[in-house]
């Protein structure tokens, strides 16, 4: 493969990996790069105009050095403007959870992750959008929502990936909406829910099996409802994803779609990739196929899925 004449980076300057930024420029450098483009940024939100700024460089390749907030905004930004989904992303996992690193196979290494960067391959994936932003690992309102709210900022900092557990048991007897789901146009679920999960990739936070079938090239997006309603209803739910299938669980309902209509008995923040956004009443979400390019390790399956990766 050919080494990319212009690379530019968009990393996150309080996320760290390896030997940090510095270890990244160096490996970047003597790879023979004839033109590197660095910017840094203080917080994930800062980075869409940076992003911007890369697709207007004409960039060969771009570098996102974060978590999963980072991914997300420079995904959404890609897929958003003119010619913005032609540049391969190669990602650095400095973040705490690294969901769709993990899903695509990208180890917390920072070596091996640039290594991919340059003789990965170049796969095609779906994104998600809701009110016009993409997400690329999962949505998710209800339980997970206020999860992701109450985890975000200082106590994550602190406490990294068992701030999801702390916050999580806080939330396990949360009173449940009534929820209406219809799928493709279809009415699917009207009842209580605890949670709303729209997946484009199977794990999702806390390490959890949640969309066993699911895979970010196939055209769909996949939907989960839990009804569980304490904790020891979750406790059985979430053994369930761990030893089997989770739609094999009583409190867990999975079906797929290209467009999904949600529409809650109350207001309740959701998520979108870790990060948290505006309460709501009603959403919807669609597929967007094949809308960015990302470098993952060449000739190997992704998580959950079954077939070798394709450019």
């Amino acid at each position: 493969m050919r080494t990319p004449r212009t690379i530019a980076v968009v990393a996150h300057q309080r996320k760290s990996l390896g030997g940090g930024l510095d270890e990244l420029r160096r490996l970047l450098t003597g790879r023979g790069v004839e033109n590197l483009i660095w910017h840094e940024v203080p917080k994930s939100r800062k980075a869409p105009k940076r992003v911007r700024q890369v697709i207007r460089d004409g960039a060969d390749l771009l570098v996102v050095w974060g978590g999963d907030g980072m991914v997300q905004r420079t995904l959404d930004v890609l897929a958003r403007e003119k010619g913005g989904g032609r540049i391969p992303v190669a990602i650095m996992p400095a973040g705490t959870g690294n969901l769709l690193a993990g899903n695509l196979g990208i180890p917390e290494d920072l070596e091996k992750a640039v290594e991919i960067a340059f003789t990965g391959e170049r796969r095609r994936l779906d994104l998600g959008r809701i009110a016009g932003e993409h997400f690329a690992v999962m949505a998710g309102v209800g339980f997970d929502g206020a999860m992701i709210k109450d985890a975000d900022g200082g106590l994550k900092d602190r406490l990294g990936k068992l701030s999801y557990v702390w916050t999580g048991l806080r939330h396990v007897n949360g009173e449940a909406p009534r929820v209406k789901i219809e799928v493709d146009g279809t009415a699917w679920f009207d009842d209580e829910a605890s949670c709303v999960l729209i997946g484009n990739v199977g794990t999702i936070t806390g390490g959890i099996r949640a969309f066993d079938d699911a895979s970010p090239d196939d055209g769909w997006l996949d939907v989960g409802v839990a009804t569980a309603q304490n904790a020891l209803q979750w406790a059985r739910a979430l053994g369930t994803m761990a030893v089997t299938r989770s739609d094999n669980s009583p409190f867990v309902r999975m079906t797929r779609a290209r467009r999904v209509d949600v529409q809650l008995g109350s207001k309740l923040e959701y998520e979108l990739d870790g990060g948290a956004r505006s309460r709501t009443k009603k959403f919807s979400a669609k597929v967007v196929p094949s809308a960015v390019r990302v470098c993952v390790p060449a000739e190997k399956p992704m998580a959950g899925d079954a077939t070798a990766a394709k450019t």
